[in-house]
Order: C-alpha cells, then structure tokens, then sequence
C-alpha cells in the first residue's frame, strides 16, 4: 500500500482551509448582527424620542421590547449550535425576532434597523417554503419606517404604504433568490474542488503504481533477455563446437575399427581437421560469436566450404547451389542461415540415411531463401517426439533462429520420400 493509498480530503486539507474560513465569517456576522443593530435602533431611538414625540409609556414598553429581544437573542445563541441549519425552531425565532421588531419601530421608526437583520439571515433560520412570509414580515415593518412610523394617518398613507411593502418584498425576494443561486453554485464549486482533491489522489496513486509496474516490467524484460540470450549461446554451442566433437568422434571411431593404416591416416586427419575448426569456433564465441567460416569468407562461400567438408566427413554426396545474384548481407543474417544449414546436415548424416543432399541459396527480392533436401527415408513431422536435452536443437532451435529474424522455416517430409528444409529470412543488407 502507497502513502497516499487511504487518504481522502478532510476539514485540514490545503482546499478546504480557506473554504471553511470563509464560511465561517459569514457566521460570525450574523450571529453579532442582531444584538448590534438592537443597539444602534436604541440609541437611534433615544436620540430621536424628542423629535417622535416618546412619552414615558412608550420608553417602558420600548425597553420591555428590547429586554425581551435581548433574551431572545441569548437563548438563540445556545440552541443555534445544535441547530445549525433551517428549522422549525429557526423559523420561530426569526418569527418572534420580527415581532419584537415591529414593535419597536411602532414606538420609534427608527427601531426599523433591527427589524433589517432579517434580510441577512433568513436562509440560514427558515426552511425555504416559508421564507417569502418571512420576508414579508420584514418588509411590513421597514415600509413601516420609511412612512414614518405606524399607523398611516389616511387612506393615501395606507395605499402609499402597500406600495412600499410590495416594493421592499420585491426587492428582498430578489436579492435572496439571487444569494440562492450564488449560494448553489459555491455549493457546486466545493463539491467540484472535492471531486479534484479525490480526482488528484487517485492519479497520484495510478503514478506510483504506474511507476512500480515499470519497475517490474523492467525487470522482467531483462530476465526475458537474459532467458533468451542463454538459449542463442545455447544454440550455438550446439551448432559449432558440439557438431565439430560429434565429427571428431565419428572419425577417430573409424580410426579405432579399421586395420587399414592408409583409411586410418585419413580419418585421423579429418579428426584433427574438425579438432582444429571446433577450437576456432570456441574462440570465436568467446570473441563475438560470429563464425569462423564468415570471417573468411562471404554466406555462399562459407555454405559451399560447409557442404564440401561434410561430404568428405560423411561419405555421402552433397552439392550446393546459388540461385540469384549474392550479395553482402548483415552479419547476423549470415551467421543464422549459415547455421540452421550446419544443423539440417547434422540432422541429415544422423536420422536421414540419405544417399544425396543438395543445398540451395536463393536471394529473392527482399528475401533470401536457403533450402537443404535429401533423399533418405523421411519422417511424419506431426509425429516428432518432444526434444530432449541431449539430443540437441533439431528443427525447433532451426525455427527458433529464423523466427528471431522475423523469418520462418517450413518442412516437408513424408516417410520414404525425404525430407526439405526451407528457410525464408528478410534480405537485410550489410551495414558498415
């Protein structure tokens, strides 16, 4: 499990932060506004009473008023904090606040700032079907103030009056329906931030797997190298060295069972013969493991060195063909063909009992196409029993090196009618 695996946005994450700040002020105001503007509309009040004309009835019931919206206010103050959202109780206490309200600016018009915190506050305190009530309450006792206080003295104050109720609660539905809608969508914006905090997570984490997965195809590339470069060294150890021992075997075994000193001689010198190219061929593969025969020279005149020696070292008639103009081809081209050639004739000399082998080294095009044919008493391929390892690479290691070049090896041989071999490899040039 990574470090990030688990974690999920919280209240202290880096987006959330401000976010909460700024909610929180917001909370802060409203919650001091009321008893502020309570406070203002009192001393509006005690500044004005000469000019409204308050006598001492109205100063007691204004203070009862306002000592009772004080309580009001502390009480609200405790139940708010469990009640953080609209509710019933909100809605009851914005109700008795606007009624507190109303009272006081019956008794000074300038009270009416108290009754104005209910624009601020009412989404947070009645649920939204009721909030045009409450905003018309507001609304009553603002236009109340701006008449200059209650009752209207005729039936012009009256109708003048409605007209500015109508006007405040136009104006207050607007503004709040506008707060809504700004209110959704910061709504929108934080649940959009979060989907980015879980979004940013999540392709945090997709990295770090993404990063330990190409770790471990890395190392699998690597041990899928190393396999395959210990089959290749494999092959060619079998197709040089051990091909070249099985020879000198052969010949020194001729040597031990004949009595002629003269077919003696001969066979012991094709033994040192094979001695001396299969050294050559372990140098050359602790060199660079390109074949001796190519050093010297091109891929038609290291295939006819190739069939002409082991005609000599089996008895048996072979002959080698060119069809098509040669041309220098790349190195590992060359060695590939050369070998899987090697091999069909080890295979020949030892499973065929063939009489005749014939060798053909066709450039075609884009492609060159080496075919190896006998006529010894064949096999049912779809019958070929799995390779053992001491038995050699046979057909499947003459695949397998044509296959590395992007090329193909196909086989014909029926049982009493021979054997074909055909390689098919692209014609890729030699490259200084």
């Amino acid at each position: 499990m990574t470090d990030t695996e688990g974690v999920a946005p919280d209240a202290t994450s880096p987006v959330t932060e401000p976010q909460a700040a700024r909610e929180a002020q917001p909370r802060l105001l409203l919650r001091f506004s009321p008893p502020v503007l309570l406070g203002l509309s009192l001393v509006l009040a005690a500044a004005t009473s000469s000019l409204v004309g308050m006598d001492a009835a109205e100063w007691v019931a204004g203070g009862a008023l306002a000592a009772a919206a004080l309580v009001l206010q502390l009480w609200w103050d405790r139940v708010a904090r469990s009640r953080p959202g609209p509710s019933a109780v909100g809605a009851a206490y914005y109700s008795l606040r606007s009624v507190l309200a109303f009272g006081l600016a019956w008794i000074n018009p300038f009270c009416a700032f108290y009754a104005a915190v209910g624009c601020f506050d009412i989404e947070r305190l009645v649920p939204r079907r009721w909030i045009p009530l409450g905003l018309l309450a507001t609304a009553t006792t603002i236009a109340g103030a701006q008449i200059g206080g209650m009752p209207p003295d005729d039936t012009a104050s009256w109708v003048f009056y409605g007209m500015l109720v109508a006007a405040n609660l136009g104006i207050f539905l607007t503004v709040q329906q506008d707060a809504g809608k700004e209110e959704d969508r910061a709504r929108k914006r934080v649940a959009t931030i979060r989907e980015l905090e879980h979004a940013n997570l999540a392709l945090e984490r997709a990295l770090v797997e993404n990063a330990a997965l190409h770790d471990q195809l890395l190392l699998q590339a690597r041990e899928a190298g190393i396999a395959d470069e210990r089959r290749r060294l494999a092959a060619e150890i079998h197709d040089t060295v051990a091909q070249d021992l099985t020879g000198v075997i052969t010949q020194l075994q001729v040597v031990t069972d004949t009595q002629e000193q003269e077919m003696a001689r001969v066979h012991a010198e094709r033994a040192l013969q094979l001695a001396r190219h299969s050294l050559g061929e372990a140098r050359r593969a602790v060199a660079n493991l390109a074949p001796v025969a190519l050093a010297e020279d091109d891929l038609p005149g290291a295939l006819k060195k190739t069939v002409v020696r082991w005609s000599e070292r089996t008895g048996l008639q072979a002959e080698f063909t060119l069809i098509g103009s040669d041309e220098p081809l790349h190195e590992e081209v060359e060695a590939t063909l050369l070998r899987i050639a090697a091999e069909a004739l080890s295979n020949t000399a030892r499973h065929a009992k063939a009489t005749r082998v014939g060798v053909t080294l066709s450039y075609m095009g884009e492609e060159v196409v080496l075919d190896v044919r006998d006529d010894g008493h064949g096999f049912d391929p779809s019958a070929l029993p799995e390779r053992d390892t001491a038995s050699g690479f046979g057909l499947k290691g003459m695949r397998a090196r044509a296959e590395r070049l992007a090329g193909e090896l196909t086989v014909e041989a029926e049982p009493g009618l021979g054997t074909a071999v055909s390689a098919r490899v692209p014609l890729v040039p030699y490259e200084r």
